[in-house]
């Protein structure tokens, strides 16, 4: 199936470059809750006198994590800590790294790879982690599967420098071998399992065909992208949103059978029909969220590499099952039809790009009044630290009270590239 194109006409790729933006995210989202609270949306009615309440939970569950609400950033290299345990750091105090640039880019390519492989898992797949004896589902487990195979070399291309991961050795992958790292079986399913396949198949070949971003300083690898963004850095200072339009423009072809616009794949966009922009762009409602978690989880490495990451909240709320199911076990967000609970829904179908979208919006309006209930600003507590505090683990928690099996509130069918 290919990428659908949109109706052509002049300028469509200043139009479809102005999509692959966080601030195109937050202007929609905002755009998408305004219909909201008009009462306009076919799909959604908004009871925004409910934030409060929602705004309540997430800062008690932060309270509960942080007392001192010392809040990390909300980021892949969370999950890699397990029992007090941050595994990566360990790994990463073995290695002989010859400078900081080459840590930075093995931490990139990990975090790529890592993000790339968490999309939804769905409710039975479970990881048991030898090493704690754990096991865990959804994104802790697929975190430790990922952080497991890199360091065992499955991405590397060179025996001898397991911490890597080569365009080739991507090109190579086979589903067995991630199904087996993964720990899949008929009585393990994982959602999704040959999407993730192809999707870093695809990344070894978008890497290995653009040398001039992902190997100037090493052969073809994702975390060839440090050395990109670092060489676009002013006095070492880099934008967070400026990460996240590069991923978009370097990594778009990534994203199977999507909008194609001005010969620019879209990546994370949809149509919606209440979304009227009046130009090229009309109905199209951006949200990126794969991409923008993977440019939050690019932060610490590149500093770590000797860069400034600045405007962090230029990067928008994730729209995923967690933040979004918060809305709706809250009841800020209520389906019109309550029958559409017990559906299965596309990713994407309108109701699912509405609630999406406004999820994005939502976490903005309850970082808001949290900050105003705390006495911080945007500094103090940034979205990336209100999402990790934060509305992530308070949507898990709402979610496991409600539901004994702790899924969300609307069942997805999703291919593992989306969620």
């Amino acid at each position: 199936m290919h990428p659908a194109p949109l109706p052509s006409g002049r300028g469509e790729t200043d139009a479809a470059y102005s999509l692959l933006t966080a601030q195109a995210v937050r202007t929609r989202a905002h755009l998408m809750l305004d219909l909201g609270l008009a009462d306009r949306l076919p799909h959604f009615r908004v009871a925004i006198d409910r934030l409060e309440a929602a705004a309540g939970l997430v800062l008690t569950t932060t309270r509960a994590a942080y007392p001192n609400l010392d809040v990390p950033l909300h980021a892949r290299w969370r999950h890699f800590v397990v029992a007090g345990e941050d595994r990566w750091a360990a790994i990463a105090r073995k290695a002989r790294w010859p400078n900081p640039a080459a840590r930075a880019r093995a931490a990139c390519d990990l975090a790529i790879v890592s993000v790339l492989l968490d999309a939804g898992a769905g409710p039975h797949w479970r990881y048991h982690d030898a090493e704690s004896g754990l096991t865990l589902g959804r994104s802790e487990g697929l975190a430790l599967a990922s952080l497991s195979m890199f360091a065992r070399g499955l991405f590397s291309a060179d025996p001898g420098d397991p911490l890597r991961v080569d365009a080739a050795a991507l090109g190579e992958l086979t589903e067995r071998a991630l199904a087996s790292g993964l720990q899949v079986s008929a009585e393990n399913p994982l959602v999704g399992l040959e999407g993730r396949v192809a999707l870093l198949r695809r990344l070894g070949e978008i890497v290995a065909g653009s040398p001039e971003v992902f190997a100037r300083a090493d052969s073809p690898r994702p975390g060839g992208l440090f050395d990109h963004l670092a060489g676009m850095a002013a006095d070492q200072r880099l934008a967070a949103p400026t990460i996240l339009s590069e991923l978009l423009v370097h990594l778009g072809h990534l994203w199977p059978s999507r909008l194609v616009l001005g010969g620019m794949p879209l990546g994370d966009c949809w149509r919606h029909p209440a979304l009227k922009t009046g130009d090229a762009t009309d109905g199209l409602v951006p949200l990126h969220k794969l991409s923008q978690w993977l440019a939050y989880s690019l932060v610490e490495p590149l500093a770590a590499g000797g860069l400034k990451i600045v405007d962090l909240d230029g990067l928008t709320g994730l729209a995923e099952y967690r933040n979004g199911g918060l809305f709706l076990d809250t009841g800020v967000l209520a389906l019109r039809e309550p029958q559409d609970a017990d559906r299965v829904h596309d990713v994407g179908s309108p109701l699912v790009i509405e609630w999406r979208a406004l999820t994005v919006a939502l976490l903005d309006q309850l970082a808001a009044r949290l900050r105003e209930r705390l006495g911080m600003d945007a500094t103090a507590l940034p979205l990336a630290k209100v999402l990790e505090g934060g509305t992530w683990a308070a949507g898990r928690a709402i979610a496991q009270a409600r539901r004994a099996d702790g899924a969300p509130p609307l069942r997805i069918a999703s291919d593992g590239t989306v969620f």
